[in-house]
């Protein structure tokens, strides 16, 4: 392979704060892949990596976890509430949730369940909140609130602590409903709680759990996990149905193999929090930056005077959150450098003495 062939269409040192979804893979996922890539190997999941993928989750979350690896979050999270709630049931999330705001309709046009949203200020539920939509069943009129879910890290940055989700899905059970957990940044919340990810998933009875991948390194690739037996007893078939199942699987556990075999998906994750934390405080107190948010994991949320964001992205990614306030969302990866921060921060300075 040539360099005429495969030419580069980007400048690989360009850097920016857009999203995590921005970074390239880790470089020990792109080797296991291709040490996955060598001969033939069963299809549909019936591969070795795929089988020891399944144990190291359970080694990981519990020996009642059961693992369904998948193309993407928005799928993850579509079959994973298709597995919990019929066609009739409706989901209470915070109105700010990505399954409420990201995924284009999608729990609603594909898994067929509506969205009962609840303000939130810092993007977490409380029982509180929840009860504000969990009323109204046996009312043939009404979409059946069966199910709660969750984000941890939310698209606020915040996270649950563990006890919060604790009185969240006993609240829910008590209510008869179940718990669903979006963990696209799973990883980031579990390194900046410093407990094992077990704790707050399969030990509080969180009946299923999206674990996210892509934001940590990975080329492709979520999981879905099921604690709930009723569940993963579905999602074999659904997630054939959602166009979920890749024929090559082995390339999608064989990536998070190389992550979570040896604690690389937590020192990854842990960096990118640390960036965060490094770029809050570099910017903080600036003339002119107002932060929005708690920084409790790998973003930060910030309010910049007039004119100073488009001037500033015109060498620097980054997204608009709430444009009409000029709030604006800078996110840290895993191969977020200290020089990278410290450049943003130092070009952010010089926009607001412009």
């Amino acid at each position: 392979m040539t360099a005429t062939r495969f030419p580069k269409l980007h400048d690989p040192a360009s850097r920016g704060f857009a999203s995590d979804n921005y970074s390239g893979a880790h470089p020990e996922v792109l080797e296991a892949l291709a040490i996955a890539n060598g001969g033939h190997q069963a299809a549909y999941g019936e591969d070795a990596y795929t089988a020891r993928l399944e144990r190291v989750m359970r080694e990981l979350l519990g020996e009642t976890a059961q693992t369904f690896p998948v193309f993407n979050g928005t799928g993850a999270n579509v079959i994973a509430l298709q597995a919990m709630v019929p066609r009739w049931g409706a989901v209470i999330c915070a109105s700010t949730a990505h399954i409420n705001v990201d995924e284009n309709g999608a729990p609603e046009r594909i898994a067929g369940v509506k969205l009962l949203t609840v303000p939130s200020e810092d993007g977490k539920l409380t029982p509180e909140l929840i009860d504000r939509e969990a009323w109204g069943w046996g009312d043939v009129h009404r979409a059946q609130p069966l199910a709660v879910s969750l984000s941890q890290t939310t698209e606020l940055g915040t996270r649950y602590s563990v006890d919060e989700i604790a009185a969240i899905v006993d609240h829910a059970h008590g209510l008869g409903m179940k718990v669903h957990l979006d963990g696209s940044r799973l990883a980031n919340a579990t390194a900046a709680l410093d407990v094992p990810a077990s704790s707050f998933t399969g030990d509080l009875g969180i009946d299923t759990l999206s674990f996210g991948g892509t934001k940590n390194g990975l080329v492709f690739g979520e999981c879905v996990v099921a604690f709930d037996p009723e569940s993963a007893g579905s999602l074999a078939y659904l997630r054939k149905t959602d166009l979920q199942l890749a024929s090559k699987m082995r390339f999608v556990s064989a990536q998070f193999l190389a992550v979570l075999e040896d604690g690389l998906w937590l020192r990854s994750a842990a960096h990118a929090n640390r960036m965060a934390a490094r770029l809050r405080a570099a910017v903080e107190g600036l003339d002119g930056v107002v932060l929005t948010r708690e920084t409790e994991a790998n973003s930060v949320f910030a309010i910049l005077p007039e004119g100073v964001a488009d001037r500033l992205r015109e060498h620097f990614a980054f997204y608009d959150w709430d444009a009409a306030r000029r709030e604006v969302r800078w996110v840290c990866s895993f191969d977020t450098t200290e020089a990278d921060v410290d450049a943003f921060a130092g070009a952010l300075a010089a926009e607001l003495t412009r």
